[in-house]
């Protein structure tokens, strides 16, 4: 896998958190809550407030794939830094209130927005994506899919794909999109977006495309959710649902990026003409 920067320590512990327990998960816990502070204090300070043993810390750290804890605090500590940097305070929480000013709540937007693209850069297997914009290029027929919160991404896809000459179809609803699979063959494609990876219409979607030989991809914030099941390609842009509507409306910016990303490579293999307006 080749990506193009380091992987967020937050993102890092966000991603294993489901898998954690006991001590562990609470040292984790904390990290989140407030990186700040765990960036800055020391394995002693960070083991006490998870009421457990530095040694625990250690191991945690060592899990997530760092040398030992003093190198995992300065990583968080410099993702803390970074995201001052983009406006994200320590005492601007991941919530918009409605007494935050305008000014706090284009700083919360700007943060979450900041480490969703960052996490794209560390986590967007390149080569998956080329191979993604070769099947593309090279297919007779590609059925688009995405709905709700999915569908900004999806449709702007689409909508660029189009305008190279890609046949291009794009679907927000079950039945539609499920008959727009059924039409495709082995040369064609289906991609779907699917943020938190759990979507029983985009699995039948693949599914149905699956079925009738084409090449299917997902571009999703789960690397290993269900709909990834019926996926040849899994485009993971190192973001996922988010707890709070502020956490997933900025994540929406690392799907737009890995899709226009993808959508230039598809145009570098057409070797399509940009005398228009993208």
């Amino acid at each position: 896998m080749t990506t193009a920067a380091e992987p967020s320590p937050l993102e890092l512990v966000r991603h294993a958190l489901p898998t954690l327990s006991g001590a562990r998960k609470r040292v984790a816990e904390i990290v989140l809550t407030d990186p700040f502070e765990a960036g800055r204090n020391s394995i002693t300070w960070l083991a006490s407030q998870a009421d457990t043993q530095p040694a625990t810390v250690t191991r945690l750290s060592v899990s997530l794939g760092y040398s030992g804890f003093p190198a995992f605090r300065a990583a968080v500590a410099n993702e803390a830094g970074r995201e001052s940097q983009a406006g994200w305070a320590s005492d601007i929480g991941p919530d918009v209130t409605p007494t935050d000013s305008p000014e706090q709540v284009m700083n919360v937007l700007a943060g979450h927005e900041f480490r969703a693209l960052r996490n794209a850069l560390s986590n967007v297997d390149l080569g998956l994506l080329g191979q993604a914009a070769e099947k593309i290029a090279a297919a007779t027929r590609v059925e688009i899919f995405g709905e709700w919160g999915d569908r900004p991404p999806a449709d702007e896809l689409s909508m660029r794909l189009m305008r190279l000459g890609v046949p291009v179809w794009m679907h927000e609803g079950a039945y539609a999109a499920k008959v727009g699979a059924s039409l495709l063959d082995r040369k064609g494609v289906a991609v779907a977006v699917s943020r938190n990876g759990d979507s029983a219409i985009v699995e039948s979607f693949l599914h149905e495309a699956s079925a009738h030989g084409a090449t299917t991809i997902v571009i999703t914030g789960v690397p290993d959710g269900r709909v990834t099941r019926e996926a040849d390609l899994v485009l993971y842009t190192g973001t996922g649902g988010g707890r709070t509507w502020t956490e997933y409306f900025a994540g929406r910016a690392s799907d737009d990026f890995v899709g226009a990303v993808l959508w230039m490579l598809v145009a570098q293999r057409l070797n399509a003409s940009f005398a228009l307006p993208a």
